[in-house]
């Protein structure tokens, strides 16, 4: 295949956290090993942009980041000359996230182009006019890829016909996998529960905590691992206090891959009871999930959101309403009492997405 040069506008990219910008990444990197000459677009999201200036210069493709100045105006105007400038040179352009989405679908050159959006979740939960404008540009594009069938729902109102539903994809280094010595268990006596993710209400950790005291009570040695930015576990912290669960969890923060895998490795069940925000924030699919199956480790997450392309239930793990804690507590005996076939299926199901599979999917598409 010839050599194609394609536009990657992003709202997010590494090394600042976020899905959108490990999808972005793993996307282009994928994208050049298969002969494409790949541009990414996206911000400076660090106070000086050093952070950014390291991670970039190791990668094997192109990327250009506007700075975020204190007048959002001034953002936005820099956002749109520099994409004016490298979408002439693109044979394809693909948006991800909300801005993204807004100025790849109004450019008033756009029939001109083949544009593609990806949609995760979230940033369709606007209101009024942003989601006007968001809708709007929706019809421009030439397809909307969704990372999961909840996310296509979230557009049904959209009269876009060429819509299709591309998982996300997970990348762990071959050796990791292969260095994992995790022995199937027929039964789990003391399941050791992990999350990895945000600290906040969206991922759903205070869900598990309010599950713990009847947890305990049926698995007296339960404990529970959270992982991720501390945003909100101060306030999470003060209500396992309360329910006196406090010795039962440890909150560690923001590690390093390292540190994560040892995590994952030591515990036993995945947990990511995610909600749905007030504010329209929404788990679009839940890649953190499929990595952990990678490791062994079956899951239990929210019904309610796009984890459920993310778990084969009764194989990989179960799935349950996020606030349901009697319904928890089940899913957790159930994975438990049966560990060794949900660990099997675990591993099996995750291989379906590695990126080296789901970039295949893209480039079917742009071909």
């Amino acid at each position: 295949m010839s050599s194609k040069k394609i536009l990657i506008v992003t709202s997010e990219f590494p090394p600042q956290p976020g899905g959108i910008g490990n999808h972005a990444y793993n996307l282009a990197q994928q994208l050049q090993l298969n002969d494409f000459s790949v541009t990414v677009l996206t911000d400076v999201r660090s106070k000086d942009g050093f952070e950014e200036q390291q991670f970039d210069a190791n990668l094997p493709f192109k990327v250009v980041r506007t700075k975020r100045y204190k007048i959002i105006g001034f953002t936005y105007l820099k956002r749109i000359i520099t994409y004016k400038r490298l979408v002439a040179k693109s044979k394809l352009v693909l948006a991800s996230g909300k801005f993204s989405l807004w100025l790849v679908g109004s450019d008033p050159f756009f029939n001109k182009l083949h544009a593609y959006a990806v949609i995760h979740g979230s940033e369709l939960n606007l209101k009024g006019f942003n989601k006007r404008l968001t809708d709007s540009a929706l019809l421009n594009f030439n397809t909307i890829i969704a990372v999961s069938n909840y996310t296509k729902s979230l557009i049904a109102h959209v009269k876009q016909s060429n819509v299709m539903v591309i998982p996300n994809g997970f990348n762990l280094e071959n050796s990791t996998i292969k260095t994992s010595k995790k022995v199937p268990f027929t039964t789990i006596e003391s399941p050791i529960l992990i999350t990895v993710g945000n600290v906040s209400e969206r991922k759903g950790q205070l869900n598990v905590i309010k599950a713990l005291p009847l947890l305990i009570e049926k698995y007296p040695k339960t404990h529970y691992h959270i992982v991720g930015i501390p945003t909100e576990q101060n306030g999470f912290m003060e209500i396992a206090k309360k329910l006196k669960v406090e010795s039962h969890l440890t909150f560690h923060g923001q590690v390093s891959q390292q540190k994560k895998l040892q995590l994952l490795k030591e515990s036993t069940i995945f947990v990511m009871l995610s909600n749905r925000t007030q504010s329209g924030d929404v788990e679009g699919f839940g890649i953190a999930i499929l990595e952990a199956n990678a490791l062994g480790l079956p899951a239990i997450g929210s019904n309610d959101c796009g984890i459920v392309d993310a778990i084969n239930e009764g194989v990989s793990g179960e799935l349950v309403h996020p606030t349901d804690i009697n319904g928890f507590v089940q899913k957790v005996a159930q994975v438990s009492s049966n560990y060794k076939a949900y660990q099997v299926g675990a591993k099996e199901w995750s291989s379906e997405f590695r990126w080296e599979v789901v970039i295949k999917n893209y480039i079917n598409i742009f071909e």
